[in-house]
């Protein structure tokens, strides 16, 4: 396999540092499992979770932690009338171990309990580092442990597979209900999975499943990185949401949070034993400047091995495909790429880079495929860092894909700055295309950043206040019907460009109008706009169910025809007629962006053969204008082929065999 700098002579000059930081992570994994005893597999030394926190075992209940500063650690809990007592000390038994078993009938499922830990010159209440069932007080809101103990899922249904070119499903259970309520993981299992399912995505990427103690942070100030957010339901019935989808061929991937943790003592690893520095970094870089967060310490080894079973806890105990790592351009570097420019390759090589955080997503890309090669791992970065999803074989840092962040930003510029007559499809195109040739990556014209209380989603930049007025069908009113009409045209020809996959928040494939704004103080607490009302898109009278038929149809096509598994070529970029083609596998995409000017008889070079007319945005079942007919037949002669291009419209042909 050709090395990360022989296929990009503009990495030839940083060979060195390339070579340097492959042997520094090969030196890591060595260290660890040697540390363990592990002999072949790395995923051998992820063990963490195995040994420490709560265990059943045959005749007794066994409970670990690790805490190197405390001078003494009680359990606390229903069973004991919250005392510390003699009876619950744990023992220690060096490096910062400690201990204690009880008998089976001390405790119960369903109990609750905490630790009490005592340091020198100061004591409190925490949870476990491991702990994987955390519930809240829906009086005092603070957080407890609890026993859980249930009888054991049984599994209905296996992973479903690779997935080289993902359409991924972007969702949040809790604001998956159009009732003003924390859904729960039944509620999405019986009521959007089935529409995930029929719209085509076949990858459903999960938000806020690690317990956080404000639920409007999207799940993205983690307390506790083992337990499953109880909010949403029960292990269980998370487990049986994985099998159902499992068993709709729709790979589950999570939205893993390991670039920061919740500053919280009390219900979280901030001061866990007293110190500053047990999982992070001391200060201040242990102190996220933006997100007023703790960054974990990657260069410590009880750092590694605590996020590195975290990962496989995960995959096995939920038999989860993968994970989109979140936030990992904080990860990488010292000032968390904050206000910096990544226009040159120095920066991903230079003393800005934090090469513990570099040598640990390389060790979970490895721990993640030996326990399932076929599974996921995305890396959401901005900054472009060369060699991110590319093999470690090659230099690499081995995610599967990466995020193209920029895309997004760009249709936000466009539609912000810009009026109709001076979007530029070569600009478009460039943009589009412009990735990687040998990382992987997913494109998206908006996520859930884009919807935001505060920002604003793509369909909302278009219509703004007309979406309150003139959504029914019929309505006269231009500005829907560029909104509309754009909308459809920015999700496919971003995704017919996308490098390798495609993704969608929930709720934007058919034009959601509101924003997300989590309950809070500052709205009263309201669960207004923390939901997706599904009843507009299954409205017949509106627009809205239009958009969601014109993303399953796209979807559908680009699936099966495996359009993501070839390049896309350039076959017209055509700037006063504001005309995008291009060919890609046996389909063409044609995009007119006039704002008014249809075209009849438009050439442009192809190869001869019969075309047939696929799909077109303005068809009536996705509002549109019906100015074309589905099935029309075109044949390329001479090497030419000319087509009718209606305003404002999208098409797609399929070459015959």
């Amino acid at each position: 396999m050709k090395k990360i700098y022989q296929t990009d002579p503009w990495l030839e000059p940083y060979r060195d540092a390339i070579e340097a930081r492959h042997a520094r992570i090969l030196a890591a994994r060595e260290k660890l499992m040697a540390s363990v005893g592990a002999k072949d597999r790395l995923s051998d030394a992820a063990v963490n979770h195995l040994y420490y926190g709560l265990h059943r075992e045959k005749e007794c209940w066994v409970f670990r932690e690790w805490a190197p500063s405390a001078t003494r650690i009680c359990i606390i809990g229903t069973f004991n009338n919250w005392k510390r007592t003699a009876a619950w000390e744990l023992q220690p038994l060096g490096d910062g171990n400690w201990e204690l078993s009880v008998p089976l009938l001390f405790l119960r499922h369903g109990e609750l309990y905490k630790l009490w830990i005592e340091w020198p010159g100061g004591g409190g209440e925490r949870l476990p580092a491991y702990v994987t069932r955390a519930v809240q007080d829906p009086e005092t809101k603070a957080f407890c442990a609890q026993v859980w103990d249930p009888a054991p899922y049984e599994w209905k249904h296996g992973r479903v597979g690779r997935r080289p070119h993902p359409f991924i499903y972007e969702c949040h259970i809790g604001m998956s209900s159009e009732e003003e309520k924390v859904a729960s993981f039944d509620d999405f299992r019986l009521k959007v999975l089935p529409r995930v399912k029929a719209l085509g995505y076949d990858v459903l990427q999960v938000m806020a499943l690690q317990e956080h103690p404000y639920y409007g942070s999207f799940g993205y100030q983690v307390s506790n990185f083992f337990a499953l957010s109880s909010r949403f339901g029960t292990p269980e019935q998370f487990k049986s949401l994985v099998d159902a989808a499992h068993g709709l061929g729709i790979a589950v991937i999570m939205d893993i949070v390991h670039s920061h943790a919740v500053s919280n003592d009390l219900e979280g690893l901030s001061h866990f034993d007293g110190r500053d520095d047990l999982y992070f970094y001391p200060a201040p870089q242990g102190y996220h400047p933006a997100w007023g967060s703790r960054c974990f310490d990657y260069g410590k080894d009880e750092v590694k091995y605590f996020l590195l079973s975290n990962c496989k806890y995960w995959m096995e105990e939920y038999r989860l495909d993968g994970f989109r790592f979140d936030g990992v351009t904080s990860m990488l570097y010292w000032d968390h790429g904050l206000g910096t420019d990544f226009g040159n390759y120095e920066l991903y090589f230079n003393q800005g880079v934090d090469e513990n955080a570099v040598t640990y997503l390389a060790l979970a890309n490895m721990l993640v495929h030996e326990i399932d090669p076929a599974a996921i791992t995305i890396a959401e970065d901005v900054s472009g860092m060369a060699g991110l999803a590319a093999p470690f074989e090659a230099g690499g840092v081995g995610f599967d894909f990466r995020m193209a962040m920029g895309v997004a930003d760009h249709w936000i510029k466009w539609i912000k700055e810009r009026s109709d007559e001076e979007w530029s499809p070569g600009e478009i195109w460039w943009e589009l295309t412009n990735k990687r040739s040998d990382e992987k990556t997913v494109s998206y014209a908006e996520c859930h950043d884009q919807a935001l209380v505060g920002d604003k989603t793509l369909i909302f930049r278009l219509i703004d206040k007309e979406m309150y007025f003139s959504m029914q069908k019929g309505s006269q009113n231009l500005t829907v019907d560029r909104g509309v009409a754009l909308h459809k045209l920015i999700r496919l020809v971003t995704a017919a460009t996308a490098g390798d996959g495609y993704l969608n928040f929930m709720g934007n494939e058919f034009g959601h109008p509101e924003w997300i704004d989590f309950p809070r103080e500052g709205n009263g607490w309201s669960f207004a706009h923390a939901r997706r009302l599904w009843s507009i898109a299954d409205n017949p009278d509106l627009r809205y169910g239009c958009l969601q038929a014109f993303d399953a149809a796209m979807v559908h096509l680009l699936k099966t025809e495996r359009v993501l598994s070839a390049r896309p070529e350039l076959l017209r970029a055509d700037e006063e007629k504001k005309i995008l083609i291009f060919s890609r596998k046996n389909c063409i995409f044609a995009f007119n962006f006039n704002a008014t000017a249809s075209f009849e008889n438009y050439g442009f070079p192809v190869s001869d053969g019969t075309f047939d007319l696929v799909l077109h945005s303005d068809a009536p079942e996705f509002d549109g204008f019906g100015r074309l007919r589905n099935g029309e037949e075109h044949v390329a002669v001479g090497g030419t082929l000319r087509l009718y291009l209606p305003s404002r419209c999208a098409i797609v042909l399929k070459k015959r065999k």
